[in-house]
Order: C-alpha cells, then structure tokens, then sequence
C-alpha cells in the first residue's frame, strides 16, 4: 500500500494548501470528469493557488459519471442511499487501506481509541443494502472494539445487550430508528453516548434537528446527542458533540458558496452551499460542491442548516445536461 503519511500529519494551513493544491492539478488532469469539467470552466490548473479558488464538483456527477483516477481497477465501489427511482451516486475506492485509515484516525481524533469502547450499531436502512460505506466504518469499527453490534429491528436484544455492557458505550443510529426505539422503549442509557446520523430516509417526516434532539435526549436520559456527518462520495467523516456544530479532521475542509455564484466565497457565519475538500478522496475527486446548506465559523467548524431545493440552484453545472 502506498504510504498517506504527508495528509494524515497535517499539522497547519499552510500544509493543507501545499497538499490541497497538488492534489488539484493532479486530478484536473488524471480525473477524467473533473478535467473536463475544469476545462469547460475555461480553469489552468497551473494558475490557481489558493483553494479557495479550486473549482468544486458538483456532488451530482458521482451519479452520472465515472468519477475516478486510481491507477488500477478499484478495491470496493461505495454506493449513496436512494429511493426507489433515484440514480445512486457510486465512489470509486482504489484502496480500501485509506478508507480504513481515514475513518479510523478521524473516530479517534474525536472519541478515543476504539479499542476502549462497545459500538452498537442501528442502521436498518443501511444493513438492508448492499455498497453502504456507513455499514462498512461501523463494521470495521465493532471489529476492534471490546465489544457491541449490528442491530436490524430487534431493538429489545440491543437494550438487552447494552444493559450488561458496563464498557462506555456509542449507540451509532440511522435518525428514524432512534426515534423509533425513543418512542416505543423510552429506555434511559448510562455510560452511552447516541449519535445520529443518516436522517429520515423517507421513512418519517424530516424534523428540526433542535427539535429531534430534544426528542432524543428526554427518551434515553442524556444530555446532548451527538451526530456524524458522512457521506458515499466522501472517505472522511465530521462530528458534532451535540451542539449541532460539526468539527472536521486536519485533512477536511468546509467552504461556503454563494447558491446563487458557486465560484462566490461567503465568509465565516454567512449561510450558503457547502463545499468539501477532502483529501483522503485520492482515486475520485477531493473537491466537492455538496447540496447541503450551512454556515462556517472562524476556526473551521461548521453547521448543517438544511438541503438546497432545486428552485434554489442557478450555478453552474456543465456536465449535467
């Protein structure tokens, strides 16, 4: 395996530039869809040096293109949540070693050695298809871990199993699923921290996420409720420590866009389109324009406000036509 040592021991502006900037030119060039699209926005990649001028992919070609510049076939093919009639978005992963590593150090960063915990796992959505890159973190996570699980519908033997688990304990849960066992158990958790993550997925009404947490917290007696936020086009993950602002690893970096000019940089506490540089995305493309909403602050951190409609967007997109 090739060694990531230079982005997993980034320690300050300058080296995320120095590495953000390299890796740029060599995916407008190697990267098949995102060179196009850096040539039909008339871009020399020789020219930019500073990132907040690289022009960011917009997250739908993962969906229509081959988004890849690996220099061998793949290792694992991740696919994004759809429902029924909806194209998926699918990630082309060169090794799964930098994936492992990536959710690894980042889980780390934020809650410790893994090692040192029990992960139980509540991601129904996500265990009932197949390409899910969720499913496979939180696997590889239970598997080092002291202890915890996979829980499908069963939510009694999870309780159960908790109940004798005296380890500190992360119940990770798609958010429907939370709000399910809420409501129909109500069971307050020791030692435990809940993290939601994944949403409704069409299964129930989209809530506020001051309210749902309010929901959550009354149910299992905790104070706040943490969230990961992740997706397939993505290799690294932000958490949030309950206090709906999310905090990215050295090798992540949230920009904000004007919906209106997508080239337009808004400052910090302005609220726009959330743009993405994630350098452990070596073999796709690291440089995403996402469609959620949301605000950064000054030290990099950053907050969800919603999704962009459609009605919303008036940037531009050239390579879906």
């Amino acid at each position: 395996m090739a060694s990531y040592d230079n982005i997993f021991s980034i320690n300050s502006d300058a080296e995320f530039e120095r590495e953000a900037l390299a890796l740029f030119r060599y995916q407008a060039e190697h990267c098949a869809p995102y060179a196009e699209y850096v040539r039909l926005l008339g871009i020399e990649p020789s020219r930019v040096t500073r990132i907040e001028d690289i022009p960011m992919l917009p997250i739908e070609i993962f969906k229509s293109h081959k988004v890849y510049c690996g220099k061998g076939e793949p290792e694992m093919v991740f696919t994004s949540s759809a429902t029924t009639g909806m194209v998926q978005s699918r990630h082309y992963v060169e090794e799964v070693a930098l994936y492992e590593r990536a959710f690894t150090e980042a889980f780390r960063l934020f809650y410790g050695d893994e090692k040192e915990c029990s992960i139980y796992a509540l991601l129904p959505s996500y265990l009932e298809r197949e390409g899910s890159s969720l499913v496979y973190m939180a696997e590889k996570l239970i598997a080092s871990c002291g202890g915890g699980g996979f829980y499908l519908h069963d939510y009694e033997k999870l309780l159960r199993d908790m109940s004798r688990d005296d380890n500190p304990k992360i119940l990770l849960g798609v958010t429907y699923a939370l709000l399910d066992l809420a409501e129909n158990f109500a069971p307050h958790l020791e030692n435990t921290v809940i993290m939601e993550t994944g949403g409704m997925k069409g299964k129930r009404k989209e809530l506020p996420k001051s309210e749902l947490h309010k929901i959550l917290c009354a149910a299992f007696g905790v104070e706040r409720i943490h969230s990961e936020y992740g997706m397939a086009e993505l290799m690294s993950q932000a958490y949030s420590f309950g206090d709906g602002i999310f905090r990215t690893p050295k090798w992540m970096r949230i920009l904000v866009r004007d919906v209106n000019n997508p080239f337009a940089r808004l400052g910090a506490g302005r609220r726009g389109g959330l743009d993405i540089i994630d350098l452990a995305n070596r073999s796709s493309c690291a440089f995403i324009a996402t469609q959620d909403m949301g605000i950064r602050y000054d030290d990099g951190s950053f907050r969800i406000e919603g999704r962009i409609s459609q009605s919303d967007i008036r940037g531009c997109n050239l390579l879906v036509q």
